[in-house]
């Protein structure tokens, strides 16, 4: 009778364990831009909107006012976006050019940093000590070593200002249209309101439900907060105008 030979033995074990697919997003730099932008782009001129339609009588001025916010916001988020990565982007150089700096000038501390950092993630005295070699070997490798590992920095990407910055103005431009589109079909403004926030909330339940999906695991909880802070936002707008007027 023919044995199994270890290969043989390594191809029954793949068969009765499939190879396990994991599946992670990783694209989540992308998802908080557009969480930025959309979420803004639904609430602010939904409340401006509001607003107004508790102190004017013309959805032509409400229209009005309600693209020039949109245009203006979404200059102003996209510009800060990009304000923001491109200071994770220096950020990360600066402490970079720290690092190499100090792996020149006092390498045995450095070295026992690395030493200190394998330690805590349960190597053993004598692994920790031989890991720390071989890194060391490599100055790149340290360096790399001690921003991941040390600072807790990775890399940014040094498109992402610009990508950043487009994502968050277009996202805020699309929220921003959908509570403005019934003043552009709907000349009696109460009605154009009533439809603003029927659609409003609307947008705004399925975006904090897809938004939920994709940050937590309970994606109706972040549905319905995300409709209450955009309505508690509109109400608050609304009241004060109409208080005023």
């Amino acid at each position: 009778m023919p044995h199994d030979t270890p290969d043989t033995h390594l191809h029954h074990q793949a068969s009765r364990h499939p190879p396990h697919d994991e599946h992670h997003f990783e694209d989540s730099e992308t998802v908080r831009d557009i969480v930025i932008g959309m979420s803004d782009g639904l609430t602010v001129p939904f409340a401006l909107a509001a607003g107004l339609s508790g102190a004017v009588e013309s959805s032509g001025i409400i229209m009005t006012a309600g693209l020039a916010e949109v245009a203006a916001g979404a200059i102003a988020m996209g510009l800060g976006g990009y304000l923001a990565a491109r200071t994770d982007l220096e950020h990360y150089a600066s402490e970079r050019l720290r690092e190499e700096r100090e792996v020149e000038q006092i390498p045995e501390r450095e070295a026992q940093e690395v030493h200190d950092v394998l330690l805590s993630y349960g190597l053993s005295e004598a692994d920790a000590h031989k890991v720390t070699g071989s890194i060391r070997a490599d100055k790149k490798r340290w360096v790399d070593f001690m921003m991941r590992f040390e600072l807790g920095l990775e890399e940014p990407d040094p498109k992402r200002a610009s990508r950043s910055a487009l994502t968050i103005a277009l996202a805020y431009i699309a929220g921003g249209l959908v509570p403005l589109a019934p003043y552009a079909l709907i000349r009696n403004v109460p009605e154009a309101l009533a439809w603003s926030v029927v659609v409003t909330l609307l947008a705004l339940l399925v975006f904090g439900y897809v938004k939920g999906r994709f940050t937590t695991d309970r994606p109706w909880r972040s549905a319905w907060q995300t409709v209450l802070v955009g309505g508690l936002a509109a109400s608050a707008a609304f009241l004060i105008a109409k208080s005023i007027g």
